[in-house]
């Protein structure tokens, strides 16, 4: 069983809980501001470690308040920084959580979306068997880097999460993260802007002619939408939720069990059906880090 390599950002999340995303000039008092740790890459690896999947996480850490913090919280985890940048400071993530539980990010990006090819010189391509990335560091100067070093290994299969930005990556780099048939997992709005489509199963079709490779589509309260690589489609129905928390990182905690449960050799409809339940799980949770406690009785039959 060879594990994952995780590639891509570990940030921190400041958290704030608000009635409602203000309009311009009003003067409104949040609930409560805290902070996590948190970054796509992050939630995807830290989802394969409670799932006791084998994997690498390449997120690289540099300096300042928000490095400082975030290589405090690594360790207190019990994970190793990979990669330290101490003359680049990190940035942070404003996550504006509305009472009806529903997101909306302002990003300040530092070294954690950044990407150098000499980094993974100490972690030989062989030994891996997937490679997750997601559209936020691809978007980024350095995302070049990013792909030419994935269409040198040709060894690694993909897992590509494009991301609420991804209609924002140039085209071009777009087209060569499609070259490297890549599994895609993306929510519903993501991939009908991607594909030009207004259908969910057409839109997966109109990815998968481009990727020839497994397409998932998270629909929310619908479930999860799979177009397997033979074209056979199957939807996996949701796990119902008493009260959405906030929905922070539970796309990522999705994507990190579905790599997981594929790193330990299940099969597809194993890995969405146990997805779908620890999106459940997260969306009832505050913030992205789910407590090894959640998950285990997530996952209860």
């Amino acid at each position: 069983m060879k594990p994952a390599l995780v590639i891509g950002s570990t940030c921190v999340d400041v958290i704030i809980n608000i009635d409602h995303i203000p309009h311009t000039g009003e003067d409104i008092h949040p609930y409560s501001q805290t902070m996590a740790l948190g970054g796509c890459a992050f939630n995807v690896a830290y989802m394969m470690k409670l799932l006791n999947a084998p994997h690498t996480l390449i997120s690289p850490v540099g300096s300042g308040t928000y490095g400082d913090y975030t290589a405090n919280r690594l360790k207190a985890l019990g994970i190793p920084v990979s990669i330290h940048v101490p003359e680049q400071e990190n940035g942070c993530c404003y996550c504006l959580v509305e009472a009806s539980g529903e997101r909306t990010f302002m990003s300040i990006h530092g070294v954690e979306y950044t990407f150098q090819k000499s980094w993974m010189e100490p972690y030989s391509s062989e030994n891996y068997r997937f490679a997750y990335v997601c559209g936020l560091e691809i978007e980024e100067k350095t995302g070049i880097n990013l792909i030419e070093y994935l269409e040198e290994q040709k060894n690694l299969e993909i897992f590509y999460a494009p991301g609420p930005r991804g209609v924002q990556i140039p085209k071009e780099k777009t087209a060569r993260m499609m070259a490297l048939h890549p599994i895609l997992h993306i929510n519903q709005q993501e991939a009908l802007d991607m594909s030009g489509q207004t259908d969910y199963k057409m839109a997966a079709r109109r990815l998968q002619a481009a990727t020839n490779n497994i397409v998932i589509i998270t629909l929310g309260k619908q479930g999860a939408y799979c177009l397997d690589k033979d074209g056979t489609g199957f939807l996996t129905p949701a796990v119902p939720v008493e009260k959405v928390v906030d929905t922070i990182g539970a796309g990522d905690a999705h994507a990190g069990a579905i790599l997981a449960c594929l790193t330990r050799g299940l099969s597809l409809r194993e890995a969405v059906a146990c997805a779908n339940r620890v999106a459940a799980a997260v969306v009832e949770n505050k913030g992205s880090s789910l407590p090894p406690q959640r998950l285990h009785h997530a996952l209860q039959p």
